[in-house]
């Protein structure tokens, strides 16, 4: 069966139109016409996009993102954006966050262009209280701290300015890469309330600090401490249209509603794909948001060309974690509600790790919270006299081994009425009563919507058996098929709409490098 908006052949299709798919779209458009975006879904995004009822407009997923930083210093995906033309308002977060457990109550604020002393500061005055030469020798430990995440941080990314930087940097990643995030932050001499307080970030990461690499905790660590979090001032969804919007205008195609069944592939190499009404279509790479467990295990055509070391890579890696998130809109201002911050981290059980993690690979009252007021960044998020209020847990796609269609509503009434009582406990207010509108976004309505793995969003879960700098070094005697690439939140670096992003556009570049090559030795030899 043939499509007639198809070309026969594309030098590249990529799979998936969420923000890493469009980041490569992006960077490949002034090197090659021939770009093909599928997406199965009706809207473009991914997991970066909104839903309207009653004519309000809701996030779905973002709670913040790194790596835009100031108009003076633009951090990576600023850069991008601005380089590729995409105007979009970013609106800084007030604060890093709010942490509460059985004995913490704090809020710690970023610093601006990769100052630490703000953040370094405060949680030191927090854990001293008042004697100031604890408070000046914390501090002093707490910079030093951050100065080698911004090292690590620079060492990836683009911020350094002259050689001499970049090798020292290049030395603090290496020297640090066999490190667990909790010995580096130990080594430090932090007192284990500090250590807390640094750590609220981890299960964004997906693993216990003493499991986490260093490198993956240092990179995020630096860019949120040091620079701030963003959001965009019309939800996530007005990046994924902005990027889209671009993506076409600079000659990419991208249709909707077009699910890839299949990976054609002959000896080893791409060939096309198949849609699931048949068509094909003929290309040189394909870029796959869809995990590598699917790809490998029932896309790849015809299955002899599946081989065994591909079923081995996707039984080695353990999946990260999936989201469960309760969306409100309340019939209060929050200052009404008592809600003073952004985003807060809550653990009325304390930050015993180890028992949140099991909590989160399981079926049982989910107890670490991120809870974000959107109004409070963006007073527009909301009609006047209203708010915007999400409560969220990342659990891991074992938590619903148990789960079926019958006890599929018990379960999410279940979650989310234990995040509202915790909640509604914690700010002496029964939310119950407030409510005007709720959502329940659970990792089926993410397998259902973006077709991602187990409803899986972070990707593959960081260990120190299996990180970043480990998977960098791997990635070419991982590439089973060539013309074949992964990007999304799957890939090396995690997941993240900033990371992504970025994704995106590395694996853009390795493609481009690849069709450069191609292309020259067709040129030499009179093709």
């Amino acid at each position: 069966m043939n499509n007639s908006c198809f070309k026969s052949k594309y030098d590249i299709v990529i799979i998936g139109g969420g923000l890493s798919g469009l980041g490569s779209a992006l960077t490949l458009a002034p090197k090659s016409k021939d770009i093909l975006v599928l997406e199965q879904h009706n809207l473009l995004g991914g997991v970066a996009s909104s839903f309207v009822r009653d004519g309000i407009e809701y996030e779905t997923a973002l709670h913040e993102m790194m790596s835009i930083g100031s108009e003076e210093e633009p951090l990576s995906v600023g850069k991008f954006l601005k380089n590729a033309g995409i105007d979009i308002k970013f609106i800084r977060v007030p604060e890093a966050y709010r942490l509460v457990t059985d004995d913490i109550d704090i809020v710690v604020h970023a610093g601006e262009n990769g100052n630490y002393e703000i953040p370094s500061r405060e949680i030191a005055e927090y854990c001293c209280k008042g004697d100031e030469k604890s408070i000046d020798d914390l501090y002093n430990k707490i910079l030093a701290f951050f100065k080698l995440c911004k090292s690590i941080y620079d060492a990836i990314g683009e911020n350094d300015d002259s050689k001499f930087k970049k090798m020292s940097n290049y030395m603090n990643l290496i020297g640090t890469a066999g490190y667990s995030s909790y010995d580096v932050l130990k080594s430090f001499g932090l007192p284990e309330k500090a250590i807390d307080i640094l750590s609220a970030y981890w299960m964004y990461l997906g693993n216990v600090t003493t499991d986490l690499p260093f490198s993956v905790f240092a990179i995020l660590m630096a860019d949120y401490f040091g620079y701030g979090s963003h959001i965009p001032s019309y939800t996530s969804h007005e990046l994924s249209l902005k990027m889209a919007e671009k993506a076409i205008e600079k000659g990419v195609q991208i249709e909707c509603n077009q699910r890839v069944d299949k990976i054609l592939v002959e000896n080893s190499k791409v060939k096309g794909v198949r849609l699931s009404d048949g068509t094909e279509i003929a290309c040189d790479y394909v870029i796959s948001g869809a995990y590598p467990n699917k790809v490998y295990t029932s896309m790849i055509e015809p299955r002899e060309e599946i081989k065994p070391n591909m079923i081995k890579f996707v039984n080695a890696r353990e999946m990260g974690c999936t989201c469960f998130s309760v969306i409100m809109l309340l019939d209060k201002d929050y200052h009404e509600l008592g809600i003073t911050n952004y985003a807060t981290f809550y653990s009325p059980n304390g930050m015993n790790m180890e028992k949140i993690l099991h909590e989160a690979k399981n079926d049982v009252p989910w107890n670490y919270l991120t809870i974000v007021c959107n109004n409070i960044a963006n007073p527009n998020a909301s009609p006047e006299g209203t708010c915007m209020l999400s409560i969220t847990n990342l659990p891991f796609p074992e938590a619903f081994k148990d789960l079926t269609p019958e006890n599929y509503e018990e379960m999410k009434k279940k979650h989310a009425l234990h995040f509202i009582e915790l909640e509604s406990k914690r700010l002496g207010v029964n939310l119950l009563d407030h409510i005007q509108e709720i959502t329940i976004l659970t990792p089926v309505s993410i397998s259902h919507f973006v077709g991602a793995w187990n409803g899986g969003i972070y990707g593959f879960r960081h260990s120190m058996d299996d990180h970043v700098v480990a998977r960098i070094d791997m990635k070419k005697k991982e590439q089973y098929i060539s013309g074949l690439y992964f990007n999304g939140a799957h890939q090396s670096s995690g997941d993240g709409i900033a990371t992504v992003i970025n994704t995106g556009r590395s694996v853009a570049v390795e493609v481009l490098l690849d069709l450069v090559q191609k292309r020259r030795a067709a040129r030499k030899n009179g093709n």
